[in-house]
């Protein structure tokens, strides 16, 4: 469910005060954070963020195409390993050894 259009976009106010800070001092250090629910404004584009999943901080660089996106977006929290199993693994080994010979 969306924010009502009175309160406005969910900005934390303490990530404005760093990218204020950041902007005055011309360094293009990365902003660490742990609001992924922090939605980016026109303010912050060009400026790096490391975005924190619950395990590390994932590095995001604010483009023009992510205003109105909120942080977390660019930082996944799951890890895809991939679908399969046993059948899975037989048919790439298959298909490497295919191609194995039409290399050399």
């Amino acid at each position: 469910m969306s924010r009502s259009l009175k309160k406005g976009p969910y900005v934390d106010p303490r990530i404005l005060k760093k990218v204020a800070a950041v902007r005055a001092s011309g360094k293009r250090t990365p902003i660490k954070t742990w609001s992924r629910a922090c939605v980016i404004s026109p303010e912050m584009v060009g400026i790096t963020f490391l975005v924190h999943n619950g395990k590390d901080f994932i590095s995001v660089l604010c483009e023009e195409n992510m205003v109105g996106h909120r942080l977390g977006e660019m930082a996944p929290t799951r890890k895809f390993v991939r679908h399969g199993g046993k059948m899975q693994k037989e048919q790439e080994a298959k298909a490497a050894v295919a191609a194995a010979p039409a290399k050399k």
